[in-house]
């Protein structure tokens, strides 16, 4: 005998299975679709892809036009097959965006990539540099000049915040190879959640007339009806977002495209005054007359979180989102029911290490960059037996750089102009003010930062109404990599990308008088250093030992802090080599520039011109930086010439921890030595006898207390 309770179960499920095939033959199987399962890589659920009616029109009067269709499962691309993306990028800001695009398509890659960047000037010298010094394995990158398009877009009014580089992804089907036949074209603000393989797979769902992949448009704005005599540009429907683009490139070529785009835009700009999103308007204007060259893309490979978006239609869990697309001109400040988790998904890859993401791809070979295997062949040199493995490695330590890290306006050319050229680290941030207040020229900065630190600097100068207001102001980040401070590398940083003919080589903890700018470009005209004299100017330094003190606003005023004991000539109690052949008693009486001597240990702060010879990189951590930068000039017959009302100021701040290892640790002062000896054996080498003097002064170590 059954159980009691048995007859009424299958009742039951033979109900539930006559709804379900009622279902399915009454929505065509999409409650099947339903089913968000990720079912394998490069699959999606089917509740999330637009059909396209036959008539091509998207209108609202078409019941159903939002949901989907079930779409075959495909497999992702080959694992080796390279994916080609292309990026428009102009200005330092944008630069910053398209960092973190990059970070997140890095994360989870499975794929060689080739990166298509058309950028403007400021863009392609911050991202070469940046990707050359990166270097990621199976990534190609190549650059596209923005500036030679401008002709092909900028007669087309655009409103769009974005300008004339909102329009360029029209022409990429002309600047790309003519050889490339697909490419993702992406916007910079977009961030993915997913690999971009899988994208990259919904190629296979073209038809052989489709050309263009796009996601529909998540809120009202092409239906018209958002404010009274709103009059967007021509669409299906809702429309298409450009933020995500597959591109058939090979297919646009030969159905004519520039053609098609061109005659287009004219004819609508007949009526309309301008494109309000840019190529956004225009592609979706292409499309209203030919629908039949879209794919729709499912929903989730563009969630748009934009002021009026319809995008949580699109999603029901984290798991759904493919790309995040922060297409408001609020980006972060957008209002939004979920904006919190997005904000801190987006923060998630602002802030991750990037230096993480140089890891090579599994079973696919990809030969790094040749300066990565000369890297690597050096580190694989290195034994951690030595004792001074630790400042071997940090001289092959590869630090990826940001230049101009903040928008930043070059000077204009100025004679006799001067830079000043300094490093620091987050714990020094507090100088920067008062050395602007102090310092009204140009400036070289090099900041030692984490990929999160980089994000707290950027709040910190935004914070600022002095340090916002100074356009003048280069700041590049050269991303923490090693445990001790590449001092050198730093000021090489800084000292490459100053832009004036001369250079103040200082340090972030001293402050130079008041008139100190005006100074220097005085006396380089006095001394007639554009003539071609090589000469180092010699700064006067001095130190307080205090936080708070009245700065004097001149020589007769530092020399009466100095009777007074509250100032001191710099390190007179623990370095006084470092600094007495500046001769401060003839300082004091001088009015006139006067010649010192170089000696064993002597470092000042000098002005030079920017050719000057580069700082030696193996000193790392703390000591004879500076002192090994002297000797080359000296031995490439830089005369020393010492300013007389010229002076700085060290302010007092906690130890950095290498200084404070070099005080507790014989091992640390022994690689110090080691370092010095290897500097004198190369110095030997290249000046020969000229070297003599040098090898002879600096037979006996020396060393701060």
């Amino acid at each position: 005998m059954l159980p009691r309770g048995r007859p009424r179960a299958l009742g039951a499920a033979a109900l539930l299975l006559v709804m379900i095939l009622i279902g399915f033959f009454l929505f065509g199987g999409d409650l099947v679709c339903e089913r968000r399962e990720q079912i394998g890589p490069g699959s999606f659920s089917c509740a999330l892809t637009p059909r396209v009616p036959p008539d091509g029109d998207l209108s609202v009067d078409h019941p159903g036009h939002n949901r989907s269709d079930c779409v075959p499962l495909l497999p992702p691309p080959h694992k080796c097959e390279l994916l080609h993306v292309a990026i428009v990028c102009a200005g330092h800001n944008t630069s910053r965006d398209v960092i973190t695009l990059v970070k997140s398509m890095l994360f989870y890659r499975k794929n060689p990539l080739h990166l298509h960047l058309v950028t403007d000037v400021v863009a392609r010298n911050i991202l070469e540099m940046l990707f050359h010094t990166w270097m990621v394995p199976a990534v190609r990158v190549s650059f596209y000049d923005a500036d030679e398009l401008k002709s092909q877009v900028s007669w087309i009014p655009n409103k769009h915040y974005s300008g004339l580089y909102g329009l360029m992804k029209l022409v990429l089907p002309g600047v790309l190879p003519p050889d490339l036949a697909r490419v993702i074209v992406l916007d910079t603000d977009v961030t993915f959640a997913s690999d971009i393989a899988e994208l990259w797979a919904l190629f296979a769902h073209f038809s052989d007339e489709q050309v263009i992949g796009l996601v529909e448009n998540q809120s009202d704005w092409y239906l018209g009806n958002l404010w009274r005599n709103h009059r967007p540009w021509p669409a299906l429907g809702r429309g298409f977002n450009t933020g995500v683009i597959l591109l058939r490139l090979d297919r646009l070529r030969q159905v004519g495209w520039e053609q098609m785009w061109k005659l287009t835009a004219a004819q609508e700009l007949l009526t309309l005054p301008a494109t309000s999103l840019a190529d956004q308007d225009i592609f979706n204007a292409v499309i209203k007359g030919h629908p039949g060259l879209v794919q729709p893309l499912p929903c989730v490979w563009n969630v748009q979180l934009s002021d009026h978006t319809l995008a949580e239609r699109c999603y029901s869990e984290a798991a759904d989102l493919k790309v995040i697309h922060w297409n408001s001109p609020k980006k972060l400040r957008v209002k939004n029911k979920h904006v919190e988790f997005f904000r801190n998904f987006y923060l998630t890859f602002l802030e991750y290490d990037g230096n993480l993401l140089r890891r090579g791809l599994f079973g696919c070979p990809s030969p790094p960059p040749p300066e990565a295997e000369q890297l690597h062949r050096a580190l694989a040199q290195l034994s951690e037996e030595d004792a001074c493995f630790e400042f071997r490695q940090q001289q092959l330590a590869a630090h990826r750089v940001h230049i101009t890290f903040l928008p930043h306006e070059p000077p204009s050319p100025r004679p006799h102009d001067v830079t000043l050229v300094a490093q620091l680290s987050m714990d020094r941030l507090q100088m920067l003010e008062a050395l602007c207040r102090h310092w009204p020229g140009p400036m070289s900065l090099a900041l030692y930062l984490t990929d999160a630190e980089a994000q707290q600097f950027l709040r910190f100068v935004e914070a600022s109404a002095v340090l916002s207001a100074r356009q003048d102001v280069a700041y590049h980040v050269v991303y923490r990599e090693g445990p001790l401070y590449p001092i050198n590398r730093l000021r090489n940083v800084a000292l490459a990308q100053a832009l004036t003919p001369y250079v103040f080589l200082s340090d972030i903890d001293f402050l130079p008088s008041y008139s100190l700018y005006d100074d220097f470009r005085a006396s380089i005209q006095q001394l007639s250093l554009d003539s071609g004299r090589k000469a180092a100017l010699v700064v006067p330094a001095f130190e307080t030992l205090h936080y708070h003190f009245s700065f004097p606003s001149s020589k007769t005023e530092l020399l009466a802090l100095l009777d007074a004991g509250s100032l001191y000539t710099f390190r007179y109690h623990e370095w006084p080599q470092g600094y007495a052949p500046t001769d401060y008693a003839q300082w004091r009486e001088a009015a006139a520039p006067y010649r010192v001597q170089w000696a064993a240990d002597y470092e000042p702060y000098v002005v030079v011109p920017r050719d000057c010879p580069r700082y030696d990189p193996r000193f790392v951590g703390f000591g004879w930086n500076k002192v090994a930068h002297i000797v080359e000039l000296d031995a490439q017959e830089y005369e020393l010439l010492v300013l007389p009302e010229a002076f700085t100021i060290h302010l007092p701040h906690t130890p950095s921890p290498d200084i404070s290892r070099f005080r507790s640790s014989p091992t640390y002062r022994d690689c110090l030595q080691a370092l010095k000896d290897e500097f004198h054996q190369d110095l030997s080498r290249h000046y020969g006898a000229a070297a003599l003097k040098y090898l002879t002064a600096l037979q006996q170590p020396r060393g701060p207390a």
